[in-house]
């Protein structure tokens, strides 16, 4: 078992330490408080990574999806409304 290379004899060692530091009633406690500490810095690491991938993603949408220039969104809109004209009109010869 190699935590950060920390073999299993200089993990035993710091426990033992602790222990003696801490005393048995205070190192529960302690524990507990760093078990949070850590759940809470994993949360923010994985909420950052979340926004991070979420803004990656609208950013490639950004990137892919062609914007129109101002004159191809008016050629755009006036052959959309042309058109619907063209219907309007046959649909009304044909009543």
């Amino acid at each position: 078992m190699n935590v950060f290379g920390i073999g299993l004899p200089e993990m035993v060692l710091i426990l033992v330490i602790a222990l003696l530091v801490f005393g048995p009633k205070k190192l529960p406690e302690i524990g507990r408080s760093l078990g949070k500490a850590i759940r809470g810095f994993q949360d923010a690491s994985r909420e950052f990574e979340n926004e991070f991938k979420r803004e990656a993603q609208q950013l490639e949408q950004a990137v892919t999806t062609p914007k129109l220039s101002e004159s191809e969104e008016v050629s755009s809109t006036e052959a959309t409304s042309a058109e619907s004209n063209n219907h309007t009109a046959t649909s009304s010869g044909q009543s």
